[in-house]
């Protein structure tokens, strides 16, 4: 079966077949193939590195990139009025605390208030510097059970607890009718 197809016989029992005649010496054409010049490697190297490109790695490599706009320049406001602070002075402070706990932190030369539960401590310093015209050294603060907000106001060295409470009202001394 074999024998009927040349070359098969060969291949079949992994015999390498005689190389290709124009390829060697005795060949014409061998002369031709020799001759054909190669690139030189200086011309190859400058032809890949002007080829050359960034690898593109990571999940952003595939972004596409966005061009700058120009900024929008409205017709007209698309709001008549910028919208009103809701969590100013007044909101943020809601009552001075009068209970016989913070009756005894006044004589420690801090004031407790109930106070907003959004407000921060730096937003209650202000309200108070405001509202009383008083300096804050610092401001703890906690969240009673009932869900109010407690700032215990520490009051600045040169002033005294109790002359503030007394001026500001939440307690009344015998000095303060005169």
């Amino acid at each position: 079966m074999w024998d009927s197809i040349p070359g098969l016989q060969d291949r079949a029992l992994g015999q390498r077949q005689a190389p290709n005649r124009c390829a060697t010496q005795g060949s014409p054409y061998f002369k031709f193939l020799k001759e054909a010049p190669d690139p030189p490697k200086a011309e190859a190297k400058a032809k890949a590195l002007k080829a050359k490109k960034a690898v593109l790695k990571g999940v952003h490599s595939h972004k596409k990139k966005i061009h700058p706009v120009a900024p929008r320049q409205p017709k007209y406001p698309r709001k008549s009025a910028s919208r009103r602070n809701k969590l100013d002075h007044y909101v943020i402070i809601k009552f001075p605390l009068t209970t016989e706990s913070a009756m005894k932190k006044t004589k420690d030369n801090t004031l407790v208030f109930i106070v907003e539960v959004k407000a921060n401590k730096h937003q209650i310093k202000q309200a108070v510097k405001k509202l009383y015209d008083i300096d804050v050294a610092k401001i703890n603060t906690l969240i009673r059970p009932d869900g109010e907000k407690k700032a215990y106001v520490r009051l600045a060295p040169d002033y005294d607890g109790l002359d503030v409470a007394n001026k500001i009202g939440i307690i009344y001394t015998e000095s303060s009718r005169l």
